[in-house]
């Protein structure tokens, strides 16, 4: 038996034929960047979250990088993220000139810990850096605790941005983040709970004065509707450029895919809740710790991720019973060597350095057979033993 660790196979042949005629028509009517399957993409998700406005991008890393750019965030300014995370939560923060201030995890979500956020900001202050952002990540499908981590922002006159690449989709409390967050950002990479057919990503917002500036941002600049309103241009506007931008533009073929795998979204979720409650029920008095979703919240099940003592030893096993493993994320961001001269909060992060050596993920996906399931639970039950 061999089996995926993630089955993008079998959602598409659940939808093949809607996704086929949906990259044929974009094929035959030839618009392939910002066609009109963009716009009504960015209509659908924002119906889809609540959210006022939705801005596509070429990739989630941009996601974030777009609405620092906006806001202004530079030299001087400090924005703390966590570091028990993939690499573009953090990597965004130099490009602006920002300083990273990674701080540590709760043990059972592995989210943001908000005291220790409220200890890396007077710490920050200290320093003499700017606390201006709060980035937190919704690390393997499932919220942070958005309420705690928000009044902290507030109270401390900062932005928040949820970075939901891992988790579009997810509630807590029947909200998505979008109640809470300035900004949430989003991935579409392929493996993602909704991901396309390449590289795609989107910002959402309820402030419409943010979406028009990211929205110059992403197009290398271009003059906004405002600045179209408040300026006399003597040439086209198409062709002025207001700020330093970027090409971070999504292709129309990508948002013409999401929007058939969207269409679905919501019952494959219900169908992630399902595959996550049996391995739990055959996991938890079987290793050291099984995945705890915040009370309130609905986890879209990115990855499965549990703890154990030998995590090598579970994976070697595993393999040779057909089943693949993961493990995200083997090396913390403060650890990485381009990473680790930048700032930590106070007291270190032992808690992001204790999961960093027990996590490791086992296959999720929403089509995943209680056959097979129940094979990946025997092999992991007979390695504890």
């Amino acid at each position: 038996m061999t089996i995926a660790f993630i089955d993008l196979q079998a959602q598409r042949q659940r939808i093949a034929g809607r996704i086929d005629a949906a990259i044929a028509r974009v094929l035959a009517d030839g618009r392939f960047v910002m066609g009109p399957d963009v716009a009504e993409l960015e209509r659908q998700l924002s119906a889809f979250s609540g959210a006022q406005h939705t801005l596509s991008c070429a990739n989630g890393t941009d996601a974030l990088a777009l609405p620092l750019m906006a806001w202004g965030v530079g030299p001087g300014d400090a924005v703390f993220c966590p570091s028990f995370t993939f690499a573009a939560t953090a990597e965004v923060l130099p490009w602006v000139g920002a300083t990273p201030v990674f701080v540590d995890v709760l043990p059972d979500t592995y989210n943001m810990d908000p005291a220790h956020l409220e200890a890396a900001i007077a710490a920050a202050r200290a320093e003499g850096l700017a606390p201006k952002v709060v980035i937190a990540v919704d690390l393997f499908g499932q919220p942070a605790d958005y309420p705690a981590i928000a009044a902290i922002a507030r109270k401390n006159g900062m932005k928040l941005i949820a970075d939901s690449a891992q988790s579009f989709g997810c509630t807590l409390d029947g909200k998505h983040p979008i109640a809470w967050a300035d900004a949430v950002t989003t991935s579409f990479f392929p493996a993602k709970p909704l991901g396309c057919y390449g590289d795609g990503g989107a910002v959402q917002t309820n402030d419409a004065a943010l979406w028009d500036v990211m929205d110059s941002l992403r197009i290398h600049g271009k003059a906004s509707a405002a600045d179209v309103k408040a300026t006399t241009f003597a040439h086209d506007p198409k062709y002025m450029n207001t700020r330093i931008g970027m090409n971070s533009r999504l292709d129309t073929l990508q948002a013409a895919i999401l929007i058939e795998k969207l269409a679905i979204f919501a019952d494959e979720i219900a169908l992630r809740q399902t595959v996550a409650q049996r391995y739990n029920a055959g996991l938890r008095d079987a290793v050291l710790q099984v995945p705890e979703v915040i009370a309130g919240g609905v986890s879209t099940w990115a990855q499965y991720t549990i703890e154990v003592a030998d995590r090598d030893g579970l994976a070697n096993a595993l393999k040779g019973q057909g089943v693949p493993t993961a493990v995200y994320y083997p090396v913390p961001m403060h650890m990485q060597s381009a990473y680790a001269p930048l700032s930590r909060a106070p007291g270190g992060l032992p808690v992001t350095e204790a999961k960093a050596r027990t996590v490791v993920s086992l296959p999720m996906h929403p089509y995943l057979d209680e056959a097979t399931q129940d094979h990946i639970i025997a092999a992991v039950r007979a390695f504890a033993r």
